[in-house]
């Protein structure tokens, strides 16, 4: 399964990014090799509208199934929720931590959006 994490950094020891169509950049790591790559989302951070659209559109391709993230705009929430992806909300500290927060259960998953879009 392949996962993906808001992140602050291009690596595992990174901060999670609370934000999703803004955030600086995606983590993707995959449970069955043990490895993780990154995707820059820098042409999101300042975008006037459709960020969060563009992002999960990239989540999508890259193939993940699972999104950690601080927060998710309803756009978003949408465009992931129709793809099958289980979003997870309320991550905070390292990427490895809300990892293995992940893999024990801890983490909230979102029924919905819980923030306005353009937050």
């Amino acid at each position: 399964m392949k996962i993906a994490i808001t992140s602050e950094g291009r690596d595992l020891q990174s901060t999670v990014d609370p934000r999703f169509g803004r955030a600086k950049g995606f983590i993707i790591y995959d449970e069955a090799s043990g490895k993780s790559s990154y995707i820059d989302n820098v042409q999101n951070l300042n975008a006037p509208q459709g960020a969060g659209i563009q992002s999960a559109k990239n989540i999508v391709d890259a193939g993940a199934e699972v999104l950690i993230t601080g927060n998710v705009g309803p756009k978003a929430f949408n465009v992931l929720n129709q793809a099958s992806v289980k979003i997870m909300i309320g991550a905070s500290g390292s990427v490895s931590r809300v990892l293995e927060d992940f893999k024990a259960g801890k983490l909230q998953e979102a029924g919905d959006a819980n923030v306005e879009g353009h937050w």
